[in-house]
């Protein structure tokens, strides 16, 4: 396979698809409140409505049980965790975290330095999304 060659069988996109009872207030918060723009929305039969938003670069991050506990001890204090959480990076924690709370968001943990320096802040957002906001440190 040549240098920039991609494989066939080769992931293109990431794509979270959350489902959420009041569309309208989890399209207001993560597209209004956190700015993440629309790239496509479709109506169809009975109501259906789904709305994508661009959420920049997106990675799959595996954690075992004791990274995920670790993560929670650092950034809450205790096991808060649930099997899937959304992490996305904004440029400043603080303003970030003031703003999703603003919009809807309630707090679990502000922003809190990490070891692995970065400032992370866990919310309940809607559509039951447990979330991170995260800024990293050192560039």
């Amino acid at each position: 396979m040549g240098e920039h060659e991609e494989p066939q069988a080769g992931v293109r996109q990431l794509r979270l698809v959350v489902h959420t009872e009041d569309h309208e207030e989890a399209v207001r918060f993560y597209r209004d409140v956190l700015g993440m723009p629309e790239q496509e929305s479709w109506s169809g039969d009975g109501g259906a409505e789904v709305v994508i938003l661009d959420a920049g670069r997106a990675t799959l991050e595996l954690a075992n049980t004791a990274q995920v506990e670790m993560i929670d001890d650092v950034e809450v204090g205790r096991r808060v965790a649930p099997r899937f959480r959304v992490a996305l990076e904004v440029v400043d924690a603080e303003t970030a975290t003031r703003a999703a709370v603003a919009g809807g968001a309630e707090l679990i943990a502000g922003p809190t330095t990490t070891p692995w320096r970065s400032s992370n802040a866990q919310l309940a957002a809607p559509g039951a999304v447990q979330l991170t906001l995260f800024e990293e440190l050192d560039g």
